[in-house]
């Protein structure tokens, strides 16, 4: 069965390794995917991520980030806002903080995928793909 939302997919991905405290997740490899987990990286909400397998096997490895003894996860809550039904967009005056700063939103603008501070500085607005905090 085709997956017609990745992004989903790959927030989902995400979201239940955090909860079962994996150290890695594997998640197909595409350019928007690769995109968010730059962004994650930067934000620091992951360690590192890396492309592994070969022709149509291709994914990405993230490996997450935890805190403490108790391995709480960088990663609270991810959540899709932009989806394919609906799409959202958001011109560089509207653009959402999420938590009032502490969380990220990311939004793919017309020079790349990036957060909403780097949105922010560049002057751009974009579609919001999700919020994460």
């Amino acid at each position: 069965m085709a997956n017609t939302d990745p992004i989903s997919d790959m927030l989902t991905r995400i979201r239940n390794a955090c909860e079962k405290r994996h150290q890695t997740t594997n998640i197909p490899l595409s350019r928007m995917n690769r995109s968010i987990a730059k962004v994650l990286e930067q934000e620091g909400f992951i360690d590192q991520f890396s492309e592994a397998g070969e022709g149509v096997q291709k994914h990405l490895v993230l490996s997450l980030k935890y805190s403490g003894k108790q391995k709480v996860p960088t990663i609270r809550s991810v959540q899709r806002v932009s989806k394919p039904g609906l799409r959202i967009y958001t011109n560089r005056r509207d653009l959402p903080k999420v938590l009032g700063g502490l969380g990220v939103a990311i939004i793919s603008t017309s020079k790349g995928v990036m957060s909403d501070r780097d949105a922010r500085k560049e002057g751009v607005g974009g579609e919001v793909l999700c919020y994460v905090y």
